[in-house]
């Protein structure tokens, strides 16, 4: 079990960072992982059919109690698969009870514009500060690519070669897939390039390393509070559903959006579906004409003698 508290902590430090989990989730999280590997004598040497089992250990738990273990269980095994700490992912024999998913957290196309004016302010001067010119850059292929944020901070520094508008990535279980990159990010990319050092092996690099996860974390939170946005409803992992979700919004096929995040799966893709549907209702109940009609009709009756 010694090398599972250091993997969970790893685990839960990337969910902390990327996905901007709030204190409660990781208690709850690390309580799941923990639990699960009492019951399987650890969880860095669990196999497929050990997994398994744990649908007899969890029988009599409700279903929401089941889907929240077993989601913990599945981040934990593919973030160790993404980090090259475990050749396989065990976790398509857990249980998938039928539960309603929840909608990711999104940010309206209003509220992405006012992060990147903000970071315009910061560049408009005659000599910008290589911080800000950093930013700009992150916030570009973050937004503009749906990088994880992950792939984003260990981009090498020749990543982007200025003949091809696009990247090649590695991303979840070792798969490769091809991200479009926009001429704002290229150009972001290419005006942050001259102050990277030349003997870097990263694009972003800090210190012998590349800028971490935590780093680009309380960069987009402190974006956000500056833009007049609460820092809490932002995040790395935040900021690639909006990639998504205006994508679709914008005509975008559903095949294509599943490539561009690296998906194994298009049933991950399809939650992007009822984010647009729950947006299209909205739209329908407030601007289609029958809205006014009926309230209209409601009236006329309310003031008919």
């Amino acid at each position: 079990m010694g090398d599972d508290a250091a993997l969970i902590d790893r685990f839960l430090e990337m969910m902390a960072a990327e996905r901007g989990a709030s204190r409660n989730t990781l208690l709850a999280y690390r309580a799941d992982l923990e639990g699960a590997g009492n019951v399987l004598g650890g969880l860095s040497g669990a196999t497929k059919d050990m997994i398994a089992g744990l649908a007899n250990a969890w029988a009599e738990l409700a279903a929401s109690s089941v889907a929240r273990k077993a989601s913990a269980l599945r981040a934990f095994y593919g973030f160790l698969e993404e980090e090259g700490l475990r050749a396989d992912n065990p976790s398509s024999s857990l249980p998938r009870p039928a539960t309603r998913r929840p909608l990711p957290k999104i940010l309206s196309v209003q509220e992405v514009d006012a992060l990147f004016a903000l970071i315009e302010q910061k560049l408009i001067v005659e000599h910008p500060a290589p911080l800000d010119l950093r930013l700009s850059a992150l916030i570009e292929l973050l937004y503009g690519s749906g990088l994880r944020a992950t792939e984003l901070v260990s981009l090498p520094r020749r990543a982007l070669a200025a003949d091809r508008p696009f990247l090649i990535l590695k991303g979840k279980g070792a798969r490769e897939r091809l991200v479009p990159i926009s001429d704002r990010a290229r150009a972001a990319v290419a005006a942050w390039l001259p102050h990277v050092p030349a003997e870097s092996a990263w694009l972003f690099p800090s210190g012998k390393n590349h800028v971490s996860r935590i780093r680009l974390y309380q960069l987009v939170k402190q974006l956000a509070a500056a833009a007049g946005i609460a820092p809490q409803r932002v995040s790395p992992h935040v900021l690639r559903h909006a990639f998504a979700t205006h994508l679709l919004e914008g005509g975008a096929d559903l095949r294509a959006l599943q490539s561009m995040l690296g998906h194994a799966d298009i049933g991950t893709t399809q939650i992007y579906t009822h984010v647009d549907s729950r947006r299209l209702v909205e739209l329908v109940n407030s601007r289609h004409p029958l809205a006014t009609m009926r309230h209209r009709v409601v009236d006329d009756k309310a003031s008919a003698p």
